[in-house]
């Protein structure tokens, strides 16, 4: 019989599928901004073993296939077949033979224990039902000494688009609940907190850092496209699809005064927590 838990998850996974064909638009590159800084913070070696959790289209493990070289093995997981779709397309493109796609549940890893030497969730924890059991299975398929990455949205990034767009839903009657992955997000808006979930897990050496990989949209119709093309596009379509075109309008009328000479900044605030697997 199936639970409310694997309906939220059929939800999530038809979601990306959705927006895989958009995700890798110019107006969301901060996916890729962030992916070479968290290598850059791991310093994977050629030769190395790297997983890369909710691989979506693969911004991380492209990143990651470069910097371990031939030698070295990436593998990407998702459940959107949509996301790892794309991801394949660019693995073909750029003649890449050291990347591995396996369409798996990111909570319950199909991998044996002590394998990776590092692992890395980008974006990605907060859609995890139970993130500290996750942190914990992927501990598990680390090496003695393995380095545990991930990634979360910090407290100002995307505002004030972001609330003026979950004020205007509600508006519609729409706003998220205790179970939402947004819920989830703003829990690991607290640094500390971040640092606690790798301690809980049995990390150490636990670093959080955290960086501004915002730029400015070239106008506010590029903000719709970064909702359009990401897991907030869900949100909308929460809407009957006759109001969705006037929603969108509305929303876009709201924020057209945030646009200056510049175009409209994009506040994209992230940490990275980084912990070790004791052993060595």
């Amino acid at each position: 019989m199936a639970t409310d838990s694997d309906a939220r998850r059929q939800s999530i996974i038809a979601a990306f599928d959705r927006v895989a064909s958009g995700y890798d638009h110019e107006a969301l590159r901060y996916f890729r901004f962030c992916a070479a800084r968290w290598l850059q913070l791991l310093r994977p070696a050629p030769g190395d073993t790297f997983l890369d959790i909710a691989a979506g289209t693969g911004a991380v493990a492209l990143a990651a296939a470069q910097a371990v070289g031939p030698q070295g093995r990436v593998a990407a997981v998702d459940l959107s077949e949509g996301m790892l779709a794309r991801l394949e397309e660019k693995i073909h493109r750029f003649n890449l033979a050291n990347i591995d796609i396996h369409v798996m549940d990111a909570a319950a890893l199909e991998f044996r224990r002590d394998y990776f030497d590092h692992a890395v969730c980008s974006f990605g924890l907060f859609f995890m039902p139970d993130m500290p059991t996750a942190l914990r299975q992927w501990r598990r398929v680390l090496k003695p000494g393995g380095r545990l990455a991930f990634s979360a949205f910090g407290p100002q990034a995307f505002q004030p688009l972001l609330r003026l767009f979950f004020e205007a839903l509600a508006r519609h009657g729409i706003a998220p609940d205790a179970q939402s992955p947004l819920t989830a997000a703003q829990q690991l808006h607290d640094p500390e907190y971040c640092r606690s979930l790798l301690m809980e897990a049995g990390l150490s050496e636990v670093t959080v850092v955290t960086e501004q990989f915002g730029y400015h949209l070239q106008d506010n119709r590029d903000w719709w496209t970064v909702v359009w093309n990401s897991a907030l596009r869900a949100w909308v379509e929460r809407l009957p699809e006759t109001e969705r075109a006037g929603f969108r309008d509305a929303h876009l009328a709201e924020i057209a005064a945030l646009t200056t000479n510049e175009g409209l900044w994009l506040n994209v605030e992230a940490h990275c927590a980084i912990g070790r697997k004791p052993g060595l």
